[in-house]
């Protein structure tokens, strides 16, 4: 979805608002500039979701939102484009996050593509499409769990998932509740049925467009379109338990209009992509090196 300057800095102004915080601000745990390296414009403009892959080491998996091919692609983290892979079958309603995690077969990543946008708030269902890292040579994907749910209690406009490897549960957090509003859709979650997402908690703030949890599952990012948000779990807390706590603010470069987030395979830092605005000529990718 592009938007001109004058919406940008409308959903900004609407946005900007943040959670009371941790004290010790900024947090000194990743470099407060990052790494930036341009992305040629044209084939990942609009840019939802990342996820960085464990099968092609040194690539992320980037989905795209409403109204784009039902696919994702494979961008370098040198910001260089390589490849799309087709997702057939799979319907592009407003592809908002992805993540990459334990899923049903043991010893395999899956993706997990979140169709979880609603703007107009007036859908009753939702989709999270879930499938096996497609192979090196793979362009197309043909099998997959469409895992459809429903909220408790009505409609939601939601651009951010969590899956934790350990349980399997998925996570969703919704964007424009005051505030964003956490849901659970507990593993094993049903391909044939549709599943009841549980409500299990709120942030302390709104505005949420993307989130993710670090490989060895001891950490989470919530991204805004003004900022990102830190927890670090404790031995046992469960997610929900631990986006209970209060936050640190992390340094962050803005964006024109940043909706994806995903930590590095090892650990190192982490990735941030906005979709490129009608009004920018590029974007770029970004990578928090982690300091401690």
């Amino acid at each position: 979805m592009t938007v001109s300057p004058v919406k940008f800095l409308f959903l900004i102004s609407l946005l900007a608002g943040g959670p009371e915080l941790a004290a010790g601000l900024p947090a000194d745990i990743f470099e407060a500039r990052p790494v930036s390296v341009p992305v040629k414009p044209g084939k990942l403009d609009e840019a939802s979701g990342i996820a960085d892959s464990k099968s092609h080491p040194g690539y992320l998996w980037v989905e795209q939102d409403s109204g784009n091919p039902s696919q994702i692609c494979l961008l370098s983290h040198t910001g260089e484009f390589y490849k799309k892979i087709k997702i057939k079958g799979a319907t592009n309603r407003d592809w908002e996050d992805m993540a990459l995690a334990n899923g049903p077969e043991k010893g395999r990543s899956y993706i997990y593509l979140a169709d979880i946008g609603n703007n107009s708030v007036s859908a009753s269902k939702y989709f999270i499409y879930r499938f096996p890292e497609p192979a090196a040579n793979a362009d197309t994907v043909y099998t997959f769990d469409k895992l459809v749910f429903k909220y408790p209690d009505g409609s939601h406009d939601a651009e951010a998932i969590l899956v934790d490897n350990t349980t399997r549960d998925i996570y969703v957090i919704t964007k424009r509740d005051k505030p964003s509003g956490i849901y659970k859709i507990p593993y094993p979650q049903s391909a044939t049925d549709v599943n009841s997402a549980v409500k299990v908690g709120s942030l302390s703030f709104q505005g949420v467009v993307s989130a993710a949890i670090s490989p060895d599952g001891k950490e989470i990012l919530v991204k805004t379109y003004t900022g990102i948000y830190y927890w670090k779990r404790k031995a046992g807390q469960s997610i929900e338990q631990a986006l209970q706590e209060t936050p640190t603010q992390l340094p962050y470069q803005l964006e024109p209009q940043g909706e994806a987030i995903c930590f590095k395979q090892d650990n190192s830092g982490f990735f941030t992509l906005s979709e490129k605005p009608s009004f920018m000529k590029k974007v770029n990718l970004n990578f928090y090196k982690r300091k401690r």
